[in-house]
């Protein structure tokens, strides 16, 4: 080969061709997820502000998201972007030398605000203030079509404000983005998401507003009963905690309500008055539901010795709540909105998870038949939220755990146990339509009888006559 030819070979052209990398950074997300990365950057922003300590550290901070057929907008009070940030804020990805100084947050790659500014569209103008530094950044079409340019023309902000927060307005949407924000149902699954994925946040304080309407929270609680010595039958959770390699985690697994009888689990199926919606496991990493009331194998419901998830296990739910100020040890997946079921961390507390578990559908099966009887013993507890569980079971005597995860502490409650029936007596169960027993209540008088009244009544009657 000769000197001229091999010249030529020298160097090829590696550099990123930046319409890839938005098409690509927006594919396997959905716009929901998007607006709430677009969320976690405001919850992030609190903490860098104020930090997480105390009971309701998010208090007096909200975002207002605003979305109609020709932009969207994002709204808060909660810090701003501090310019010693500008350097990976706006970045397309964070360098790995480089977490967020906001401890408590679950960013690690650097993308979430900017993924979701091309999801919705391709004009975006970002405001932002924190103390003396108030800038604006806007983001336009030539921006996103010039593959030669990377950098963001940055200037002081247009508009003066006086609080420390950012707004983040989106226009040129994207299409089948305004036809989907024009849907109610869309509004709705949005609020769903907030309301869970948030409820623990908005529970220490934070308020989400979608088009002026405001996200109640929606949290698990857990039923505790202390009226009892810690050694005492008492309707308590299943608890585990450990602090390992820079994660704390507390785990807690109990019912929300009393198990169902037969013809309450019936009328679920097939009226669903008594709603799955608050059972099954949720899963915190940070604050942020990763998970909410999720019934499948993913957290271990039909593996090891737990049953597949059925209508009869309606009054099972369960918290895990993983706290880091590294995110990278959070076991997450890239959307924020999952857990990675391949995670050492997650596989060794799912194995307690199960554990915990087996304690209450055990429990559930040896009632099975008995659910007015054990009612009293699930009535006598208070409903508790995460943080009212935390101090309430600090109390209570935790043995160590033998096997992983290593330096883990447990306690496990003593559930009453139905007690044998009398030799000279046998139970009667059985199913009637809820319009049948109505009509039957009404014909005797009392319309807001119970089924098994009824049922004791038209034996006792018929036994009567039988004596007769």
């Amino acid at each position: 080969m000769d000197n001229t030819r091999q010249a030529r070979y020298t160097q090829v052209d590696a550099s990123p061709v930046k319409s890839f990398f938005v098409s690509m950074l927006t594919r396997d997300i959905k716009l929901e997820e998007a607006i709430l990365d677009l969320l976690d950057n405001c919850v992030d922003g609190i903490l860098r502000s104020s930090g997480s300590n105390g009971a309701n550290p998010y208090e007096g901070f909200k975002a207002d998201i605003e979305f109609s057929a020709d932009s969207f907008s994002i709204s808060d009070n909660c810090g701003g972007i501090p310019w010693d940030l500008h350097d990976y804020a706006f970045r397309m990805g964070r360098p790995p030398d480089r977490l967020d100084d906001a401890p408590g947050s679950v960013g690690v790659y650097g993308i979430g605000m900017k993924r979701a500014i091309f999801k919705i569209g391709r004009r975006c103008l970002i405001s932002t203030r924190n103390a003396d530094d108030q800038y604006e950044v806007e983001i336009t079409p030539g921006w996103i079509d010039d593959e030669t340019t990377w950098e963001i023309p940055v200037r002081s902000a247009s508009i003066s404000t006086d609080r420390d927060g950012t707004t983040i307005v989106v226009k040129d949407l994207n299409p089948g983005i305004a036809k989907t924000f024009g849907s109610i149902s869309f509004k709705s699954d949005l609020e769903r998401m907030v309301s869970t994925h948030y409820a623990y946040i908005m529970d220490k304080g934070f308020e989400v507003t979608i088009n002026g309407t405001p996200v109640k929270p929606h949290t698990t609680k857990i039923v505790y009963d202390g009226r009892h010595t810690a050694g005492d039958d008492a309707i308590r959770p299943f608890v585990f905690k450990s602090n390992t390699d820079g994660v704390e985690v507390y785990l807690a697994v109990g019912f929300t309500r009393p198990i169902p009888s037969e013809s309450e689990i019936i009328e679920e199926q097939e009226t669903t008055r008594y709603s799955s919606i608050d059972a099954g496991w949720t899963i915190l990493c940070n604050d942020r539901a990763v998970l909410h009331c999720d019934r499948s194998e993913l957290t271990g419901w039909g593996e090891a010795g737990v049953p597949r998830y059925h209508t009869q296990f309606i009054s099972i739910s369960g918290i895990v709540d993983f706290r880091s100020d590294d995110p990278r040890k959070l076991p997450t997946t890239t959307t924020k909105r999952g857990i990675d079921a391949s995670s050492p961390l997650y596989l060794q507390i799912k194995n307690k998870m199960r554990e915990g578990m087996r304690v209450f559908t055990n429990y559930t099966n040896k009632w099975k038949g008995r659910a007015d009887e054990s009612k009293m013993h699930v009535q006598g507890g208070k409903p508790l939220s995460l943080e009212e569980l935390k101090v309430r079971t600090e109390d209570l005597t935790f043995s160590s755990t033998r096997s992983l995860p290593p330096g883990g502490q447990q306690y496990k409650p003593n559930l009453p146990l139905p007690t044998k029936l009398e030799p000279t007596k046998r139970r009667i169960t059985f199913v009637r339509e809820v319009a049948k027993i109505k009509d039957v209540s009404e014909y005797l008088g009392d319309p807001d009888m119970q089924a098994s009244e009824v049922g004791e009544f038209c034996f006792d009657a018929v036994y009567d006559e039988v004596r007769r």
